[in-house]
């Protein structure tokens, strides 16, 4: 089936084949496209965010012959995360890719997938907002565009969602979302379902206060808004949220105001900007929030000891949260908080995994996510019931978490909070793995693959002296440090129902890029140094690897044109691990970039050259 560039085939083989009686049934132009194993749909392949590819063409009997075939610049340095698209419009095989800021998007027609052709690139170029570079809190990357109905819809880091015309670059329209003066800036990838583009942002380390937004693909006019904290209203929330769960909490008493003191709710956190998932069926988005604004805990709870913090009347809801919401709507069908209360900045935006699976006897559609705070959480999607909650690096700040309540059983001794008090934790703020994303094969039920941090870190909260948003605010000393000396990534395989780690490959350098497995065999991923690694997914002996022109923090994507499979990958070093590196701190300061220049300097990232390249391979 075809696409034309307003989507008119789709809806009308759709309302025909379905009869006016089924609407809700009308699954999104993405997911059907989906369902093509020679295309890259969407962010995460799908909707469901799996990463998985069926392609077979290179395998574990063949790999060691993948060879580059192409390069593309994207036309910047710094921090490449995110992934390219790989659609047909009209009848053309097309890749767009967009590079971090100033966010050049780029149009490459495959028709000779061998020799791609540039047919046309786009870079916004009035109303520019220079003061969000400085104020992205970790480093200027972006992490890809999303594409249905003829229109390429991305963000760009001062704010702006802009949808143009698939075929042409043109604009179609253009809205101001995010706003780096009151610490907004726009990295994530937007989602596009049934005719509405999601979108979130990050700046919790501004004092911005998150939100959800819901525009329509068609006219870019927003259709629904909900905020991460405030009243109910604000936050969407319905007499029917948690209702299966009513002790994660509810409406009837705006705790997204009353669980912060005073008015510190207005700049708590909770922003969205990581990747987001769709459930068609359940006509659900899946997005989860971050880290409830400053780092020094005392200042966002009204008692004055750390017992009397954990009570759950000042849990700062709802950062630290996993939200199903209502597509048409945006009212939380259920909400569950990871880590109320958060004395170590584990942001709770890691990707929400889909899966249909049997859990203890029981076939559920589950929602998997590999939490920053280190443990991988299995919930029923439906209605949020947890159904596990597994360590998958070593963690120190929590015993475990009380699976009928829900919340961890914290540890006071690796538990920042007062200003002057300096604590150890693992893992560190930077997480058991950041938004770097995992991979899950639904044929293979109940295993991920998953790049992780392995470090840990000493926390010493400090005295707030401003309440200013747009202005960094953080307050807290942070140094890093590898759990052992010489291993800092790791790329394992982990069964989440389990909790047991099949194999993992200890690295040198921090693994801060995504992965990507396939019906071949193998699971790709790359290592900050620039070594791209085709892995074996039942043993996890690495079976073939090249070295790129810089540290790889991109996901690994692949497709097929004209008979061939290929893989690409962005290679540029950069994101919060990197950031001392692309924007030249000093690393003789153990605390600059709230941690990162202690690693930067111990994984030896300050060798590795800057880049913005995107790498495709294939096999000769």
């Amino acid at each position: 089936m075809q696409f034309d560039s307003k989507g008119k085939l789709w809806r009308m083989l759709a309302i025909l084949a379905l009869g006016s009686g089924c609407t809700a049934a009308l699954s999104d132009e993405v997911t059907d496209r989906a369902k093509d194993p020679d295309l890259w749909a969407a962010p995460g392949g799908d909707q469901a965010l799996t990463r998985h590819s069926r392609l077979k063409d290179i395998s574990t009997a063949n790999v060691k012959g993948l060879q580059m075939v192409w390069s593309q610049s994207s036309g910047t340095l710094r921090g490449h995360e995110g992934q390219p698209l790989v659609v047909t419009v009209g009848n053309t095989p097309m890749m767009y890719m967009e590079s971090g800021w100033p966010n050049i998007i780029q149009a490459l027609d495959l028709t000779d997938p061998d020799h791609p052709r540039e047919v046309w690139n786009y870079k916004k170029a009035t109303n520019r907002d220079d003061s969000a570079v400085p104020r992205a809190c970790c480093d200027t990357v972006n992490r890809g565009p999303s594409y249905a109905d003829g229109k390429l819809v991305f963000g760009t880091l001062d704010g702006f969602v802009i949808a143009l015309d698939a075929r042409t670059g043109k604009e179609v329209w253009v809205v101001k979302h995010a706003y780096p003066a009151k610490g907004e800036t726009i990295t994530p990838a937007p989602l596009i379902a049934d005719g509405k583009v999601v979108i979130g942002f990050g700046g919790d380390e501004f004092a911005a206060r998150g939100r959800l937004t819901a525009y329509d693909l068609a006219s870019g006019q927003k259709v629904w808004e909900c905020q991460s904290t405030g009243s109910d209203k604000d936050v969407c929330l319905t007499p029917a949220t948690n209702k299966a769960h009513p002790e994660y909490g509810k409406a009837g008493s705006d705790v997204g105001i009353h669980s912060y003191p005073g008015d510190e709710w207005q700049r708590g956190g909770g922003a969205m900007w990581g990747f987001y998932s769709y459930d068609p069926e359940l006509h659900l988005v899946y997005a989860s929030t971050g880290n409830p604004g400053l780092w020094s805990p005392s200042y966002r709870c009204s008692e004055k000891t750390h017992e009397a913090c954990n009570t759950g009347k000042q849990d700062n809801k709802w950062s630290m949260s996993i939200f199903a919401r209502k597509l048409e709507t945006g009212e939380a069908v259920w909400v569950y908080q990871m880590t109320p209360f958060d004395q170590w900045d584990y942001d709770g935006i890691n990707e929400n995994m889909l899966e249909d699976l049997t859990v203890d006897g029981k076939a559920r559609k589950v929602l998997v996510h590999f939490d920053r705070n280190g443990f991988a959480y299995v919930l029923d999607r439906t209605d949020g019931t947890l159904l596990r909650a597994n360590k998958y690096v070593t963690t120190n700040w929590a015993e475990k978490v009380d699976m009928k309540t829900g919340r961890p059983i914290k540890v006071k001794e690796h538990s920042p909070f007062a200003p002057g008090g300096n604590t150890q934790a693992c893992p560190s703020a930077m997480g058991g793995k950041d938004q770097q994303p995992c991979a899950i094969d639904p044929t293979e039920p109940g295993m991920a693959y998953c790049p992780t941090n392995n470090w840990c870190m000493e926390d010493e909260p400090q005295e707030r002296s401003h309440t200013q948003q747009g202005t960094v605010y953080v307050f807290a000393n942070v140094y890093m440090y590898p759990e052992k000396p010489g291993i800092t990534g790791k790329f394992k395989k982990f069964n989440f129902l389990t909790g047991e780690t099949v194999w993992e490959i200890p690295d040198p350098y921090p693994n801060w890029g995504g992965a990507l497995v396939t019906d071949g065999g193998l699971a790709f991923y790359g290592s900050l140094n620039g070594d791209f690694r085709a892995v074996d997914r039942a043993s996890g002996e690495v079976l073939w690897q090249r070295r790129l022109g810089s540290g790889i923090i991109g996901n690994p994507i692949t497709y097929k044109i004209a008979g061939k499979q290929y893989v690409s990958v962005w290679s540029g070093i950069g994101g919060w691990i990197g950031l001392p590196v692309t924007a030249g701190l000093d690393l003789s300061d153990k605390f600059g970039a709230i941690g990162a220049t202690a690693m930067t300097k111990a994984a030896n990232l300050d060798k590795i050259p800057m880049g913005g390249t995107l790498y495709t391979f294939r096999v000769e």
